[in-house]
């Protein structure tokens, strides 16, 4: 059984949905499918298959969220600490080339929100700058091509 690393945030989220798909969103669909089920003939009832769709998908979504809850890996990263880029770390970048500057935390694959600045243990980037300290560059093969990246800062939060 393979771990899946998240941090203490991360693992709070997958917590509080699993949560809300079990006391919220389960018994919203029961009634849903008790409702549909009243109307008659379930061969041509298109709420009750909507309902048993949905239903369907909540499970689905509830036993993946059980199976990374008991594989999590919790780290705290208040904890973390060093000059190294590693899980949890928030590292400033430059683009060599165009200069612009990217700050980016690495976090679990379940976490990852590059929106708001986290970005994938195992992303492409994450993946190239793991061991890197300040000051030194990384090239990275990105879906808009090779960019070259340099460290400017690794901080823990």
């Amino acid at each position: 059984m393979e771990r899946v690393p998240m941090t203490i945030e991360g693992y709070k989220n997958l917590e509080t949905e699993l949560q809300r798909l079990k006391a919220v969103e389960r018994p919203r669909i029961i009634a849903a499918i008790s409702e549909a089920r009243a109307h008659g003939d379930l061969s041509e009832n298109a709420e009750y298959h909507a309902a048993k769709e949905q239903q369907g998908l909540n499970e689905a979504r509830v036993a993946e969220l059980e199976d990374k809850i008991n594989r999590a890996e919790v780290i705290d990263t208040s904890k973390l600490s060093g000059d190294t880029v590693k899980f949890g770390a928030t590292v400033t970048l430059q683009d060599e080339d165009s200069e612009d500057k990217v700050t980016y935390t690495i976090v679990g694959d379940t976490e990852a929100d590059l929106k708001n600045g986290k970005i994938s243990i195992s992303s492409p980037i994450a993946r190239a700058l793991i061991g890197k300290t300040k000051g030194e560059s990384v090239d990275v093969t990105t879906p808009k091509g090779t960019r070259t990246l340099e460290v400017l800062k690794v901080a823990w939060k």
